[in-house]
């Protein structure tokens, strides 16, 4: 199997930059972006609880009804994509929603007895999320943020630019994708959304902290 180099990845990453004037004319081809959504759905996640969905929001009306409630971003009209990030509102260990986790794992019987011993004691003890619904939303959430991670560096990798958005009102959006028969929103909520396309302009080269400001080596 061949595999990137370092180099060619880091450059996508120093390539990748939140994008937030696209050429609208552009549309990423559909088996690009369809890889894209592949790299998401592929994306590790906490006890492998795949607690996510991927809205692909092309629909124009949409677009212009939830912009009002998006800080006005202009990309919500030029962006090549839109992707709505959904996560499970309640993701317990003693859910049908798990039930489903372990059967695409083929458990059954005592090992199905001991898997549900490990998850109860890890949402109950570990980590602690059982408290209350929003716990549970917030750690489905951060998982829905390795998939976003993952899109939007494939996404640079194939030269394709992205845009991570939380800056918009999640009562007023959720409840316009809800009402468009979207999702169930007893069963799902609004995690973040991103942007694909492909900028119409040079970005300013980002700032960071260095290596050794954020790196620790513990020996």
């Amino acid at each position: 199997m061949n595999f990137f180099n370092k180099d060619d990845i880091l450059n996508a990453f120093h390539y990748r930059a939140s994008t937030r004037s696209y050429d609208g004319n552009k549309k990423i081809p559909a088996d690009e972006f369809n890889a894209i959504l592949e790299m998401g759905r592929l994306s590790p996640s906490s006890v492998g609880s795949e607690p996510w969905q991927f809205l692909v929001l092309q629909n124009s009306e949409l677009r212009q009804a939830i912009k009002p409630f998006c800080w006005g971003i202009p990309t919500m009209e030029t962006a090549s994509h839109i992707a709505v990030i959904l996560a499970k509102k309640n993701a317990r260990y003693d859910t049908s929603y798990f039930g489903e986790i372990m059967n695409r794992r083929g458990l059954s019987g005592d090992a199905r007895e001991k898997a549900m011993a490990v998850y109860k004691k890890f949402q109950a003890e570990d980590i602690a999320i059982l408290e209350s619904e929003r716990s549970l939303f917030d750690w489905a959430s951060k998982q829905t943020y390795i998939a976003l991670g993952n899109m939007m560096t494939g996404a640079a990798m194939m030269g394709i630019d992205s845009c991570p958005i939380e800056g918009f009102d999640y009562k007023e959006v959720n409840q316009i994708l809800a009402d468009a028969g979207l999702f169930d929103p007893k069963e799902w909520g609004i995690s973040v959304m991103c942007t694909f396309g492909y900028r119409d302009k040079e970005i300013r080269k980002k700032a960071r902290k260095t290596f050794d400001e954020v790196v620790k080596f513990v020996e």
